[in-house]
């Protein structure tokens, strides 16, 4: 079964559609990549899959149950983690606070956080951070790492509610071209150990077609094409809107 199912997705704004009866599914293990020129409704269709926006039209099932127009923490807590183009950390917090934070806010802990800061979940925040490669810089703050270590922090904080979906908007936005590759390897190989059905969008075609299992492609608010990356690689249409020929990036 599906762990994301979408079904006939629908958003306008003034009279223009910005996703247009959109269908797809992700199941569990599997990276699968949206992509598009820029205004082509990815971080619309994205908005409504956490909550941000309601649909006009269409569901969204998540692990066979309707969390269509639920709010965002509601879809979090169901099992949903998300990352951003812009890193969500807090700055003057230390690597493993930030993570240790997420995991008391999944657990219903933060009532009891300015007294236990330091002690609650702090094996499961090194777990975590270990298996993101962060462990050894634990009481680091994480205003003062570099991006692409911050961008495993970030995942280290997604992955705090255990979830069974993890949607990922950009996730190499503003990294080197080593280490997209390296986060995105990274989220590959996690999202098989636990199962997880990875979203992603991403503007770099190299990550897009290293890493994805499946590639969607829209237009216009429209899915014009999915399959392999091969597949998807050679399609007329995709060519001609979003990949050109002969080259191997696009816009957002």
């Amino acid at each position: 079964m599906s762990v994301l199912s979408v079904r006939g997705l629908r958003k306008s704004f003034g009279g223009v559609e910005a996703v247009a009866g959109v269908d797809f599914d992700v199941t569990a293990g599997e990276m699968l990549a949206l992509i598009g020129p820029n205004g082509a409704g990815k971080t619309t269709c994205f908005n409504m899959l956490m909550g941000q926006l309601t649909p006009d039209s269409g569901t969204v099932s998540f692990d066979g149950a309707d969390i269509t127009g639920l709010p965002p923490r509601a879809i979090w807590r169901r099992g949903v983690g998300r990352t951003f183009q812009i890193t969500a950390t807090f700055a003057s917090m230390t690597v493993a606070e930030n993570v240790k934070t997420a995991l008391m806010s999944h657990r219903g802990d933060l009532g009891r956080f300015f007294a236990r800061a330091t002690a609650l979940h702090k094996d499961d925040a090194i777990a975590l951070l270990d298996q993101v490669g962060m462990a050894d810089q634990r009481d680091r703050a994480c205003g003062v790492l570099a991006y692409g270590d911050l961008k495993r922090v970030e995942l280290a904080v997604a992955l705090a509610n255990s979830p069974r979906l993890l949607l990922m908007d950009e996730p190499t936005a503003g990294m080197a071209p080593q280490e997209r590759v390296a986060l995105m390897e990274l989220t590959r190989q996690l999202a098989r150990a636990r199962d997880i059905a990875v979203l992603f969008t991403e503007h770099d075609m190299d990550v897009v077609f290293g890493q994805a299992d499946r590639v969607i492609v829209l237009n216009r608010g429209k899915l014009i094409a999915q399959g392999t990356p091969p597949e998807v690689r050679a399609h007329k249409a995709v060519r001609d809107v979003y990949l050109g020929a002969g080259t191997t990036s696009g816009g957002h």
